[in-house]
């Protein structure tokens, strides 16, 4: 790869980690050609963005954008590295798990993901990442508990007018 390639490979992926709040690092190293094709479909699917890159190329594209906010993720970038990207927070993750569950296999393995300015670090913090809510999902519960005291102000202004109505005239 000449210089020339690497600077572009740099660009393209400076361009992915500002576009996305939200990015893994995994490992899909031992995964055939035939997994790698599914899983890159199943990204596609999801709105996720897939892209293999040299180690180094993706830690100087991190660093030349903020060395320090994306230092915790320079540990995770070893052996074969796919990145995902994603508006969604949370879709990379169930890819991950339903990938694997479908093929009864460890990998992709993911080494790490940044997700809002958070880095979580390992594997094990997967099962966590595919529970996130997210941003829609919040609002919906925001907008449910909003309304909640509202249903139950008409309820009982409608039952009080009902029990008005029913009640015979003293006269």
């Amino acid at each position: 790869m000449t210089k020339e390639q690497k600077n572009e490979v740099i660009e393209v992926l400076k361009g992915k980690f500002s576009q996305y709040n939200n990015f893994y690092v995994t490992d899909t190293e031992a995964l055939s050609v035939e997994q790698i094709g599914k899983l890159r479909r199943a990204c596609f699917d999801k709105q996720v963005e897939m892209k293999v890159a040299k180690n180094t190329l993706i830690k100087k594209a991190l660093e030349s954008l903020d060395n320090e906010k994306y230092a915790g993720m320079y540990d995770s970038l070893h052996k074969v590295t796919a990145l995902m990207f994603s508006e969604n927070p949370k879709d990379p993750a169930l890819i991950i798990s339903s990938f694997r569950k479908a093929s009864n296999g460890e990998k992709p393995v993911m080494k790490a993901a940044f997700i809002n300015g958070d880095v979580y670090m390992g594997d094990n913090q997967l099962v966590t990442l595919t529970k996130i809510k997210t941003k829609n999902e919040l609002i919906g519960e925001v907008i449910g508990l909003l309304q909640s005291p509202a249903k139950r102000v008409l309820a009982a202004l409608l039952h009080h007018h009902e029990q008005k109505a029913e009640a015979p005239a003293a006269e």
